[in-house]
């Protein structure tokens, strides 16, 4: 009898576990990145007036392929791909204003703007992926506006870089 219980447990656990039998760890890359295991991300071009906004956005880059992990980074001698990226634009937009008066902003939503190029490190004719990925955040507008405008920035280039590690790293 007890045999005849553990036998019946034995399958419905396996009927339960197969459901799982297709994941696979890791391999998630798109098909044409699948030899691609070491990224040199270059220094962003800044088509802004920003400054400091290329630094900016490359270290956006380099610590969200680092936080995802499918990628190496390495230096242009052993990479197997370089990251080419531009910081085209950046947009701001009135989340709220005040009761008094509606022109004068309270809350102010950031929008950046990301193009980007995968090449072949050995052929850099040749394109791998390309994109573009945008970043948003929202701040509010303090007496210090230059402040809290470069601080909005880099957690809108975080969301942007995350858009670029995501879509190099699962596709989309």
């Amino acid at each position: 009898m007890a045999l005849r219980v553990f036998a019946l447990l034995a399958l419905t656990l396996a009927l339960l576990l197969n459901g799982c039998a297709g994941y696979q760890l890791g391999g998630a890359k798109p098909q044409q990145l699948g030899a691609i295991n070491s990224l040199h991300v270059a220094m962003a071009r800044n088509d802004t007036q920003i400054p400091r906004a290329a630094a900016h956005t490359t270290n956006s880059i380099v610590n969200a392929l680092t936080r995802d992990g499918t990628y190496r980074i390495a230096t242009i001698d052993t990479a197997d791909a370089r990251l080419l990226t531009t910081f085209r634009k950046i947009n701001y937009r009135q989340a709220r204003s005040t009761r008094i008066d509606i022109l004068r902003s309270e809350e102010l939503e950031m929008e950046v703007h990301l193009h980007w190029i995968l090449v072949d490190a050995r052929n850099p004719l040749k394109i791998l992926a390309q994109g573009k990925s945008r970043g948003t955040t929202r701040f509010f507008v303090d007496p210090n506006l230059q402040t809290a405008r470069q601080t909005a920035l880099i957690d809108a280039l975080k969301r942007a870089s995350e858009a670029v590690a995501s879509r190099l790293a699962d596709g989309f």
